[in-house]
């Protein structure tokens, strides 16, 4: 199974930036779609951003478009998140993910039952 694994999380104030890792392990990493969620305590969790294969598409949640960025280096077998202009509804454990199969892209959509490979997720504090 593949293996993800989170870094990058910390405590910030409103207004400042954060830059979150996942580091993948193993050679299917580059045949999947990856994505970012977050989940707070007592609710569902929720779609952040997604990227295609190549990282030539992209797709955000309505509240993070324009304050975040998702990357991938496939040669580094990494995927990114860079959060800017933090907000504290921002505050969640983060998590990332792939996609179920190889080779799928669902463009605008981000929903957790199309992901089936998971990290342990990262937590991000942000104060007001």
């Amino acid at each position: 199974q593949a293996q993800l694994v989170e870094s990058g999380g910390g405590s910030v104030q409103a207004g400042g930036s954060l830059r979150l890792s996942c580091a993948a392990s193993g050679n299917t990493y580059n045949s999947y779609s990856m994505a970012w969620f977050r989940q707070t305590p007592g609710k569902e969790r929720e779609g952040v951003a997604s990227i295609d294969i190549t990282g030539g598409s992209t797709s955000y949640g309505a509240s993070v478009k324009g304050r975040f960025t998702i990357s991938r280096d496939n040669a580094k077998r990494t995927l990114y998140l860079q959060m800017n202009n933090l907000d504290p509804e921002d505050t969640a454990m983060y998590y990332c993910a792939a996609h179920r199969f190889p080779y799928q892209w669902n463009g605008r959509r981000i929903s957790p039952g199309d992901f089936g490979r998971w990290g342990q997720g990262t937590q991000v504090t942000v104060s007001s």
